[in-house]
């Protein structure tokens, strides 16, 4: 079970929490959730290549909480906070148009972002558009991993590698990766590199060491 499923999601009950906090009956559920999803895909959108680890939605009587964890937290806040404060607007704009929502907008910077799966995800997607040679992004992933202090890591790139016709797949391991161990602190990421002979999927786990509640 610990390899087919997502190794976040197989551990929220027991070491984590959804990244979706908030309550709401069968009717609102839905468009909470769908609104949710939007909202992500926004940020992720607007704030590309700013490190974004996490992006968590907070709901309350009349507010709406979004606190982004980032690696790089003064590219999104800018100078004097004039970005963030556009930023906010923007939201606004786009999803709370005629609703009573105060919207705060938190950026949190991520203190160990080599341990961060989607932090490297997101540095090894845009080594692969450059056209850097997969295995060298493979061996740099693992290097920065191994330097943050992780305790295994694992990154698998499927697809036309180096261009070749037939798509295969290729991995680098390092230490140890518990998937079966609920206690285990294991970060996940995946996404895809779009690059000029075609998609190149590109998956990512770090194992940070056991966490206890």
């Amino acid at each position: 079970m610990g390899r087919k499923v997502n190794p976040k999601i197989f551990r929220i009950p027991f070491i984590d929490q959804w990244d979706s906090r908030w309550f709401a009956n069968k009717n609102k559920f839905r468009y909470f959730l769908e609104e949710d999803l939007r909202i992500r895909k926004f940020l992720k959108r607007k704030l590309k290549n700013c490190g974004i680890s996490r992006i968590i939605i907070e709901r309350f009587a009349g507010m709406l909480r979004v606190i982004i964890r980032t690696a790089k937290p003064g590219l999104i806040i800018g100078k004097g906070g004039l970005d963030i404060e556009k930023l906010k607007k923007e939201i606004k704009l786009e999803f709370l148009k005629n609703k009573e929502l105060n919207l705060e907008l938190n950026v949190v910077e991520e203190k160990s972002p080599s341990l961060s799966a989607e932090v490297v995800l997101e540095e090894a997607i845009l080594e692969l558009e450059k056209r850097m040679p997969y295995r060298r992004v493979l061996k740099k992933v693992v290097k920065r991993v191994q330097a943050g202090g992780a305790k295994g890591v694992k990154i698998v790139v499927k697809g036309r590698l180096g261009g070749v016709d037939i798509a295969r797949a290729e991995k680098a391991i390092w230490g140890n990766l518990p998937l079966h161990t609920l206690r285990a602190d294991i970060d996940y990421a995946r996404g895809v590199a779009a690059t000029t002979y075609g998609s190149i999927g590109v998956k990512v786990w770090v194992y940070k060491g056991d966490k206890f509640v």
